[in-house]
């Protein structure tokens, strides 16, 4: 009897021992360093899921730092100081034209237009495109997204950036807004919540919308290195559920409820200025609803390039986007 018990009683702890365990595993938190390209409330999903603990929600210890430019940023994601690099798509198309051994693969597109407006110095009477014909115009970093779908939209309106206009683009992202703010450019393109900002100091006014005018594109979108994406496929999955249920809280609350939400990435702004910014955001759709980056996108994506003259040559979506997550992600969602 004595033995028996004592048999019954190391089974009960045996199993005991490899429930705990599992249980454990499971609850195994990852670490992941997220590098944004900017500070922004373009990137408002990205804010929801970390303060409404949704990345947390799916086991992820997330660490997130600006790492202020295109460049910058993917330097960081290949040299293994960041896990996973939130910029414009065209950042993994450069990597890949170079012949890259460990290619960037997009994985979870957080946003799906152009984030810049047009900001006019002076501005009376509605606004027509010509107007800009023979002025000064602060753009964006030559090679940079904001400054090929600028560039995109300007063609479509019949204007060569090239040719109609003055058009300034070697001063660094983190300086334009100061470069337009002491009297450089007649018109201006500018992310929110600077523009807004600028509104409100009577600096200027928003007269037209890039991401209106430049379509559908996978613009920021979630990367990482595809030996990253081998080697941690659960953890990109749990990433992208996270994504993904941000995404559908964004989508389903007001510019109110997700300033609120967001301002702890923004104490040094009005709150109505974050308010008035994700609104604008929210009215052009510029939040994708989900992270998946559609063929569509990708090759208005490859068109606005291809005039920019960026593009060597047109690469396949199935080269670099990896959409299996997304996919998962939806369906998990629903």
């Amino acid at each position: 009897m004595i033995r028996k018990g004592w048999f019954m009683t190391l089974s009960i702890l045996m199993v005991c021992t490899l429930v705990l365990s599992g249980c454990s595993g499971k609850s195994e938190t990852m670490k992941v360093k997220i590098g944004e390209v900017t500070r922004s409330v373009f990137y408002a999903p990205q804010y929801v899921a970390m303060e409404k603990g949704f990345f947390e929600d799916q086991g992820l210890e997330v660490e997130l730092q600006t790492t202020f430019g295109g460049d910058k940023t993917m330097t960081a994601l290949l040299s293994g100081g960041i896990d996973v690099a939130l910029v414009g798509s065209e950042t993994s198309i450069y990597v890949y034209q170079q012949g890259a051994e460990d290619p960037v693969i997009n994985f979870g597109q957080l946003t799906q237009t152009d984030g810049t407006f047009l900001m006019a110095r002076e501005s009376s009477g509605a606004f027509e495109w010509d107007q800009l014909k023979g002025k000064v115009f602060l753009g964006q970093r030559k090679g940079g997204m904001p400054q090929m779908a600028g560039e995109f939209a300007l063609r479509g309106k019949s204007i060569d950036p090239r040719q109609d206009l003055e058009l300034i683009q070697n001063i660094d992202f983190a300086n334009i807004a100061s470069a337009y703010a002491s009297g450089t450019g007649e018109y201006v393109q500018l992310f929110e919540p600077q523009a807004s900002i600028f509104e409100q100091e009577g600096k200027g006014k928003v007269v037209a919308s890039f991401g209106v005018e430049s379509g559908h594109l996978p613009y920021t979108v979630f990367m990482t290195k595809e030996s990253y994406m081998n080697e941690n496929a659960d953890t990109v999955q749990r990433f992208t559920n996270a994504l993904y249920q941000a995404q559908q809280w964004v989508n389903t609350h007001s510019p109110e409820e997700v300033a609120e939400v967001i301002m702890p990435f923004f104490k040094d702004t009005d709150p109505e200025i974050v308010i008035s910014s994700v609104k604008r955001y929210m009215e052009q759709g510029t939040y994708a609803t989900d992270p998946i980056v559609d063929d569509q996108e990708w090759n208005n994506l490859l068109d606005v390039m291809e005039q920019a003259g960026e593009l060597k040559e047109r690469v396949a979506a199935e080269e670099i986007v990896n959409n299996r997550f997304a996919e998962q992600a939806k369906r998990s969602g629903e």
